[in-house]
């Protein structure tokens, strides 16, 4: 039986980024932590990156040396699955393919004691297929962490077909100890967050194809309290994930929302790695600076694309990309994938920037009226078409008078 006090010690697989911060997760909050990579030297260079980032809170007066080293002490590293035979919890941290989880979820079943729960850090992959790797499926679920994961408070607990229920109370009692707002979330592509943010994206992209510009629609999102504009998020996360994924897919160009960031990425702008992406960078600094060349390249897409431009207000921006995670929210709900309204709003306030003051998108629902909610997503979808069918649910409640969430 799996219990949070039996989760003493703790294994963790990739000295990537995430897998950084969540080591740092993990000996914050007193767990010994054994890493794993395969690569000796992203271990080496990983310890050291964690050894600076404590030495800048040493700095900051945030705790003292002695702390720091107490916490780097904590960690110790490997090339070896049999190293993680006693972990009570293992966390995967790879980068996002399928046939790798698999097989390193293939390789800790046979490594692990039998009593041990394996998370995968994943965003959108199926967490059923990354269990079927193992003799364990009830004791598999997806933990994942948000970027950077020492800093970000969001927690997705995700729980698969089989996933048994004292496995979820162990992670979500986890999740509350290393800080973090666990959230529990069913198995769908994305998750809570993500999936919601799909809808929320292709929003932001549709407007800037009929006549909006990236900056125009971030700083109209920005204005309505968005911690980021969506663009901002593309040049942070890279503008070339997509494009290298779709490259690799054999998908070429892909469709039009999609061909403004490969005229960028063709242009070797791929955000603010590269100090150019939507916006530019000056070297060393992260902040955005508006490109008119991209308004440009914007206009000169959607013409390819077919599309008549117009005057695209700042209020229907943030209308139809703050609907489209109303609803699709509505649609989670429906479909189970999310226990509550609130849950959906805590992922949005803990790991989207949505404005706190709003109380997260269904609460902000339900302060417009799920009828006024209703009546505006009707008229997007006459005039748009099936992306804009209501979810049952939202339907359901505007004609009952009722809200999403319970206060």
């Amino acid at each position: 039986m799996a219990s949070f006090e039996s989760i003493k010690q703790v294994g963790v697989i990739g000295a990537g980024t995430m897998g950084r911060g969540i080591v740092m997760n993990f000996v914050n909050a007193g767990y010994p932590v054994v890493w794993l990579d395969v690569n000796a030297e992203m271990l080496e260079k990983g310890i050291e990156d964690i050894r600076n980032t404590y030495k800048r809170s040493v700095a900051q007066q945030r705790f003292d040396e002695n702390e720091a080293n107490a916490r780097v002490e904590r960690i110790s590293t490997t090339q070896a699955y049999a190293d993680l035979a006693d972990m009570d919890l293992v966390v995967e941290a790879v980068y996002e393919n399928m046939d790798l989880k698999k097989q390193i979820f293939g390789e800790l079943d046979k490594a692990v004691k039998a009593s041990a729960i394996l998370a995968t850090n994943t965003s959108y992959l199926d967490i059923d297929e990354i269990a079927s790797a193992t003799q364990r499926p009830a004791q598999v679920l997806g933990l994942h962490f948000f970027s950077p994961a020492h800093i970000m408070k969001l927690l997705e607990v995700v729980r698969g077909k089989a996933t048994a229920q004292d496995v979820l109370d162990a992670c979500l009692a986890v999740g509350k100890k290393i800080g973090k707002e666990a959230v529990l979330a069913g198995n769908c592509h994305g998750f809570i967050g993500n999936r919601m943010l799909s809808m929320y994206s292709r929003q932001s992209r549709e407007v800037v194809l009929e006549g909006a510009t990236p900056w125009q629609v971030d700083q109209a999102l920005q204005g309505f309290g968005m911690a980021m504009g969506p663009y901002r998020m593309y040049d942070v996360v890279g503008v070339d994930l997509g494009w290298r994924s779709r490259q690799l897919a054999g998908q070429g160009r892909g469709e039009p929302i999609v061909w403004l960031d490969n005229k960028l990425c063709e242009m070797e702008r791929f955000g603010q790695k590269s100090g150019h992406g939507f916006y530019k960078y000056e070297p060393g600094s992260r902040q955005a600076i508006h490109d008119p060349e991209t308004d440009m390249l914007a206009r000169e897409v959607a013409e390819e694309a077919g599309y008549t431009q117009r005057d695209v207000g700042d209020e229907e921006i943030v209308r139809r990309c703050i609907l489209a995670l109303v609803n699709e929210g509505g649609r989670i709900l429906d479909e189970g994938f999310a226990e509550s309204a609130e849950d959906i709003d805590r992922v949005y306030l803990y790991g989207y920037g949505f404005p706190k003051e709003r109380g997260g998108p269904m609460s902000y629902a339900d302060s417009l009226g799920l009828d006024v909610v209703l009546e505006q997503i009707r008229e997007l979808e006459a005039s748009q078409g099936e992306f804009w069918k209501p979810a049952a649910g939202l339907v359901k409640r505007a004609e009952a008078g009722e809200r999403f969430t319970k206060s």
